[in-house]
């Protein structure tokens, strides 16, 4: 029996050896998988972003401001005579064209007073005539002392009057005829016609300021916007060079409403506002453009040709000015200082430590700083190539 233990004592010692070295086997393949796990945790993720590249295009440089459009004239078509409206020639909201009538006047009083103005001239010129021809005969009469100096005088006298009186009853003619005239009341422009304000079978009178109807013209049509006073040395340049493009915008900027010409620069800055006034003129063919509207005025000042571009939402602003990150080969991003130009909006003209064909950074640009790595995934080129085409 105690050979029997003695002989089975080496196998329990071996089998105890062998689990505590599978232990400690485990144990370090565990530490080893926990260590790794760990250091991969610790590894920063790179940043997802948005990148583009940098590189050369034709630019065109805008100014842009809010404007109101207005009629390139407006007419308040009132009567010069008082009278009833006998009718109206016109149709609410139709366009009319100079000569058409608008309103009729009572025309009788008018022509009554024509009438006899045009009597009275006849009446007095028989008057003067008759003058005339006793003129002749005391004339021929004086040389042989059979009429006297006094009577000659006075008979000349009265022939002056009479001639004086007779271009006067021409003038009363004129002015009745005038008079008459206005009773017929016709457009003064082309334009379209507003909301009748008086209906047939009213009385007028000159001294009304409310009018019979608005005439405005929309075609050519006008629009006055503002722009920053900083901004006046660019468009006067470009107005120098010659015609200046506007195109008036609705107020979402997303549909283009006409193209027209830069017709005259305010005379004066607005000091409150520190902006000045900008007239401009549109063909307005589809009647896109009404007046009181506000639209949107972007002003073609420039295009630069070949310019180092790069997307505007690559900008940033730092303490040291403008920057924009720069995706490096090893995939981390610097900042770079740059000097900003002209810009359309989506694409600016810059220069300083970047370079065409290298990356910039459109987007998450707040959770990057230098020498974070960056996965970076290109943007749909879209609307970069339709900016390119302007």
């Amino acid at each position: 029996m105690l050979k029997s233990i003695r002989m089975r004592r080496p196998r329990v010692v071996l089998a105890a050896a062998l689990v505590i070295v599978s232990l400690v086997l485990g144990w370090r393949w565990l530490a080893g998988s926990a260590r790794a796990a760990g250091e991969a945790a610790a590894a920063p993720q790179p940043i997802p972003v948005e990148t583009a590249t940098a590189g050369r295009a034709d630019v065109p440089v805008y100014l842009e401001g809010l404007g109101t459009v207005q009629a390139f004239y407006t007419v308040t078509v009132t009567s010069r005579v008082d009278g009833q409206v006998q009718k109206l020639g016109f149709v609410e909201g139709e366009a009319v064209k100079p000569g058409d009538l608008i309103a009729q006047i009572d025309p009788r009083s008018f022509q009554a007073a024509l009438d006899l103005a045009i009597a009275t001239k006849a009446k007095d010129s028989a008057q003067l005539a008759g003058a005339r021809s006793d003129l002749e005969r005391f004339q021929t009469l004086a040389p042989q002392n059979l009429t006297s100096t006094q009577v000659l005088q006075e008979q000349q006298a009265l022939v002056a009057q009479l001639a004086a009186q007779v271009k006067g009853d021409q003038a009363n003619i004129e002015n009745a005829r005038t008079q008459l005239g206005y009773t017929t009341i016709t457009a003064p422009i082309q334009g379209i016609t507003g909301i009748r304000r008086v209906d047939p079978g009213n009385i007028v009178h000159a001294t009304d300021t409310t009018g019979i109807v608005v005439l405005t013209q929309v075609q050519p049509i006008a629009c006055i916007f503002t722009l920053p006073e900083d901004a006046l040395p660019a468009l006067a340049g470009a107005l120098s060079a010659g015609p200046v493009t506007v195109t008036a915008l609705s107020r979402d900027d997303k549909t283009d409403l006409d193209r027209g010409t830069v017709a005259l620069i305010d005379n004066q800055i607005d000091q409150t506002t520190g902006t000045i006034r900008v007239k401009a003129t549109f063909p307005n063919p589809h009647h896109t453009l009404w007046p009181g509207e506000f639209v949107n005025a972007r002003v073609l000042v420039q295009t630069e040709r070949k310019a180092l571009t790069i997307p505007t939402a690559a900008l940033e602003r730092g303490p040291d000015g403008m920057f924009a990150y720069v995706v490096k080969p090893d995939s981390t991003v610097e900042a770079r200082p740059l000097q900003v130009g002209g810009t359309n909006g989506a694409l600016t003209v810059v220069s300083g430590a970047i370079h065409d064909g290298e990356r910039v950074v459109t987007s998450n640009q707040y959770r990057l700083q230098p020498g974070v790595r960056v996965n970076g995934v290109a943007p749909a080129p879209a609307p970069v190539a339709e900016v390119a085409r302007d």
